[in-house]
């Protein structure tokens, strides 16, 4: 990781080591939203009770966090239905659709450029989990409080 220096390489280094369609964009890293990789923004606390859940059920995620939220990146199996759609909205869980993106850290510690830090770094070969599984977690880790 140390030849890693420019945002070009960090894009690569994303595609080839974990096999994300990472690009470089205004000179930063971003991840598409696309079939094959998606994310779903949560508030931190709900995210540490989704990461606490998925991990208590042997399901890696990889993370993403940021000051006020965190990102989950997952596999879009499916688009959740309307009122699913609506439900999350209710609790500030959003989901981009295709045609967006998210910005990737260029490095894997605490301390970077884009003010953004790897809760839990993408493995080599690592499958992402499907949206369905992250949604369901997000909405049991509310419990009965929503």
């Amino acid at each position: 990781m140390e030849k890693l220096r420019t945002v070009d390489d960090w894009a690569a280094y994303y595609r080839h080591e974990f096999g994300l369609p990472a690009t470089e964009r205004g000179g930063f890293v971003m991840l598409p939203i696309t079939s094959r990789a998606c994310v779903m923004h949560l508030p931190t606390d709900r995210a540490r009770a989704v990461r606490d859940l998925m991990e208590s059920h042997e399901i890696r995620v990889p993370m993403l966090a940021r000051q006020i939220r965190w990102s989950f990146l997952a596999y879009p199996d499916r688009r959740p239905d309307p009122e699913v759609v609506e439900m999350l909205g209710r609790i500030d869980i959003d989901i981009p659709g295709v045609g967006s993106a998210v910005m990737l850290p260029t490095g894997m510690g605490r301390w970077n450029r884009e003010g953004c830090n790897w809760v839990v770094p993408p493995e080599r070969d690592g499958l992402l989990p499907p949206l369905s599984s992250v949604i369901n977690a997000a909405l049991l880790a509310g419990g009965a409080r929503e």
